[in-house]
């Protein structure tokens, strides 16, 4: 499956093989997030006029989603919002500055921003290209809990942690920021499933790291000259870690791959890559989340293509999103990240599922095309 099948809509399901499910996902500057399911037509759509640039379903089945920003050359956004399943708004919290988020298990919400750095700590990190307009105060990453009614419950500062000798920016970015974290991930480890740790990803150090947000630290620290320009770590049941490897700024061919890393060994013991590796390349964006039945969903983002592929690495289905958007890489159709949710998923029980209900929008961008 490379660049040969680039028409919209399903491209290939190959049904004893695959997860079955529904698949979320937002064009990256639009305004709607779409259910589709295994044979791509629509089951249910979100709208905002404020724009859906990302969002995932919570166990009650509304939409946690973050805005597409009031600058549409920006990954940044204005508020994060929460809207039930018929649509209506029932919470959001507005911070020019939000990047990322995640809902905790305590109902508060962790947020990714950025704040400056001071003009001493700016001037010892290390990389990164000079220009006339580099910054006094670069910017670090922050992190940010708080109760759903805005009250902030504690911080975290990338900056107290990062070494500005050892934590070098890729020289082919610039100056303005320190890290550029990307993701943030919470992960449950106590007993009474307590998010004591979180993962956080450090797109122009090429790192993954693990926090432990009671003391504040880094428990594991991964990935240069290993990974470059990544994103969206997760940690598996089975302990390790899984994360898109974009590729961005590597040396040699321009290719993304999806790696499986053991953090004990930091031996890599799984990849996908594409065959030819052209076929699998997303320089921004993107994402992968391994299904229960031991099957990957790859998001290329820059391309809008959904796939999943097995631990063989054989694709069993592929989806192109249909529609375009005006986002900060042009007019086109990427999607920041999908997800996979199967009958049984707590959010789609009682659902209207029926691929009737949305008959105009599949008879125009359902199926394949």
């Amino acid at each position: 499956m490379g660049w040969s099948h680039r028409t919209t809509g399903l491209i290939h399901y190959q049904p004893s093989s695959a997860y079955r499910g529904y698949t979320l996902f937002s064009p990256n500057g639009g305004d709607d997030a779409f259910l589709i399911d295994m044979e791509g037509r629509f089951v249910h759509r979100w709208h905002s006029d404020a724009g859906i640039n990302y969002g995932f379903l919570l166990p009650n089945g509304n939409l946690l989603f973050r805005d597409r920003g009031s600058n549409p050359n920006s990954p940044g956004s204005n508020a994060i919002r929460e809207l039930d399943w018929e649509g209506e708004m029932v919470w959001e919290y507005r911070n020019p500055n939000l990047r990322r988020h995640c809902r905790l298990a305590n109902g508060n919400n962790l947020f990714l921003m950025q704040e400056e750095i001071s003009p001493e700590l700016s001037r010892q990190v290390l990389g990164g290209f000079h220009t006339a307009a580099d910054p006094e105060r670069m910017n670090g990453d922050l992190v940010v809990e708080t109760t759903p009614g805005g009250s902030v419950v504690s911080e975290w500062r990338s900056s107290g942690h990062l070494n500005p000798q050892e934590d070098i920016i890729c020289p082919l970015e610039n100056r303005f920021s320190w890290g550029g974290a990307n993701d943030l991930t919470v992960v449950e480890n106590g007993e009474n499933g307590d998010d004591g740790r979180f993962l956080i990803s450090f797109r122009i150090l090429d790192t993954v790291a693990l926090v432990d947000r009671s003391t504040g630290e880094f428990v594991w620290k991964w990935g240069p000259g290993q990974i470059s320009h990544q994103h969206n770590p997760t940690l598996l049941a089975n302990g390790n870690l899984l994360v898109l490897d974009n590729g961005a700024h590597r040396r040699g061919l321009s290719s993304s791959r999806v790696v499986e890393v053991n953090p004990t060994t930091n031996e890599i013991v799984w990849q996908y890559r594409g065959d030819p590796l052209v076929s699998f390349f997303t320089h921004f964006t993107g994402g992968a989340e391994r299904l229960p039945n031991g099957n990957t969903l790859i998001t290329e983002g820059m391309t809008g293509r959904l796939f999943e592929v097995t631990p063989s690495n054989q694709v069993v289905w592929e989806y192109v999103n249909p529609f375009l958007a005006n986002n900060q890489h042009g007019y086109n159709n990427g999607v920041f990240r999908a997800h996979r949710y199967g009958p049984e998923h707590p959010a789609l029980q009682g659902r209207d599922l029926d691929p009737d209900s949305h008959a105009n929008l599949n008879r125009l961008y359902g199926g394949s095309h």
